[in-house]
């Protein structure tokens, strides 16, 4: 950690930022824009090329506690409000995102990396999850219970958690903050948000435009800095009822154990390892172009990405070719530029773990049909690659690899790849193509699986119940589950004698 606040020397793409107001270097408590004790900070990079794109605010342990006690504080009036009172704060901060869409875009593909439309597509996908919620929160109470004793009134409502304590990643800045907190903001909880050390601005921006349109101060507080110290906080704090986390299997246990002793309300999307299946009656060019959009959005950063695709033998020879060819036209470069397919990896640590697993797959008899290498267009850029006849003890076929390599291998009967497929501790999504109308059935109920999808990629979004069976999570997101989430069910029994 350094003590800085200087403005980067080159700025080219700050320098298209329509609102600077939305580009924050301190972090955001209590309402007030708070500096890191000593004025202690760390940088932002653009994974593009390297340069400094900010200098954010590192907070400690003691300010974190600060956070909290805001949270607390503001906790009673917040969940007071009618539903219909937090919808309208809510309402307005949507319509603010969607207002801010270019210039959210920008400063996620700064930190970031991905494609701009991909980070428009994000702020789109981000300010759904507001709206949904906005809508939501007056739905909260639907149930109602027939008293089984005479004489006797009963009622069941959810009531608001308390302190919700949110952890996002850097691959969906955005989204990932929104699905979360709006939903808590809805119910009527508090938040305390820790975002990405390699990806905050994105977050400071989204609480530029919650306290524009309205949020209380205490209500929605934004802690930058280091992860261990400032979650191990809010892990420890009694005060905190509920941890929600996106992030790796490894951390997310890290977690639960730290949140173990206070009881805490855990929800938790966590790592994936997606089959994709191709069956021998799918067409070939839908099939390919589902492989495509499954494996290489988010440069395949993403925890949806298809990292097993395993095509019936009838078709495979025609599949792997027509893959290769597709995925030799993705377009590589820095996400700045319009009409990039593919991004820079986030880091050092990316790059080493896709060249392990390229060279292993190798090493083990796998082909490399395209790609393969490091890109020229810089040390964070990996080429599209295709791999095929991977052997299942490939590490690849093993761990997610969380980059741009397609891993595929032939299967012969649906038996064989069911088991293949849930051969795995995890299960966040699967992907199937086929024509056949039962076979479809037969798989949505054999994959273990807490989501698949059948002849398409695109499957989530605010009314849908997202999240993973086995290692790849704890309850659900989006959907009124997700609402349901940060709240606790009372029972209340009146003798109406």
């Amino acid at each position: 950690m350094s003590v800085h606040f200087a403005r980067p020397q080159r700025d080219d793409g700050l320098s298209r930022l329509a609102d600077r107001r939305l580009l924050r270097e301190l972090a955001y408590v209590d309402g007030h824009w708070t500096a890191g004790d000593e004025g202690r900070t760390f940088e932002v990079r653009d994974p593009a090329n390297g340069e400094t794109v900010a200098w954010v605010a590192s907070l400690d342990a003691a300010q974190t506690t600060t956070a909290i006690d805001a949270a607390s504080r503001a906790l009673p009036q917040w969940k007071a409000l009618l539903p219909q009172e937090r919808g309208k704060i809510l309402r307005k901060w949507f319509d603010l995102i969607v207002a801010a869409k270019q210039d959210l875009a920008l400063l996620m593909t700064l930190e970031q990396g991905k494609p701009l439309a991909e980070s428009r597509g994000e702020i789109d996908y981000a300010a759904s999850f507001v709206e949904w919620y906005a809508e939501e929160a007056r739905r909260l109470n639907a149930e109602s219970v027939t008293s089984h004793l005479p004489e006797t009134e009963m009622i069941v409502r959810r009531e608001a958690l308390g302190v919700v304590g949110v952890v996002t990643p850097w691959n969906f800045p955005s989204a990932m903050l929104t699905r979360k907190a709006a939903a808590a903001l809805a119910a009527g909880c508090t938040i305390v948000a820790h975002p990405s050390s390699e990806t905050p601005l994105s977050a400071l921006a989204l609480a530029e435009l919650g306290e524009r349109a309205g949020l209380p101060a205490g209500v929605f507080n934004i802690v930058t800095g280091n992860a261990s110290t400032i979650v191990g906080r809010m892990c420890e704090d009694n005060r905190v009822r509920a941890m929600s986390f996106t992030g790796s299997t490894e951390v997310g246990q890290l977690i639960a154990a730290q949140c173990a002793p206070t009881m805490k309300r855990l929800v938790m999307e966590l790592g994936g390892h997606a089959p994709l299946i191709v069956f021998d009656d799918a067409h070939l060019d839908k099939a390919v172009a589902v492989a495509i959009d499954a494996k290489f959005a988010t440069s395949g950063q993403d925890c949806l990405a298809a990292n097993r695709i395993y095509v019936q033998r009838g078709i495979y020879d025609a599949f792997c070719d027509a893959y290769a060819k597709k995925i030799a036209t993705l377009k590589v470069g820095a996400g700045l530029n319009e009409d990039i397919d593919i991004g820079p990896l986030m880091h050092d640590r990316a790059i080493a773990k896709v060249e392990e697993h390229v060279t292993d797959a190798t090493k083990r008899g796998a082909r490399c049909l395209t790609g393969g290498k490091l890109h020229p267009a810089g040390k964070l850029f990996y080429e599209p690659t295709l791999l095929v006849d991977v052997p299942a003890d490939a590490l690849i076929m093993r761990e997610e690899t969380f980059g741009p390599v397609a891993a595929v291998t032939p299967f012969d009967t649906e038996e064989e790849v069911v088991t293949r497929a849930n051969d795995t501790e995890y299960g966040l999504v699967a992907y199937v193509v086929t024509e056949g109308g039962s076979r479809q059935l037969r798989m949505g109920r054999a994959l273990e699986y807490g989501m698949v999808a059948i002849n398409r990629v695109k499957i989530t979004g605010a009314p849908i119940p997202f999240g993973g069976v086995k290692q790849s999570g704890i309850g659900r997101e989006g959907s009124r589950h997700g609402l349901e989430a940060f709240t606790d069910l009372k029972y209340l029994c009146l003798d109406a004698a």
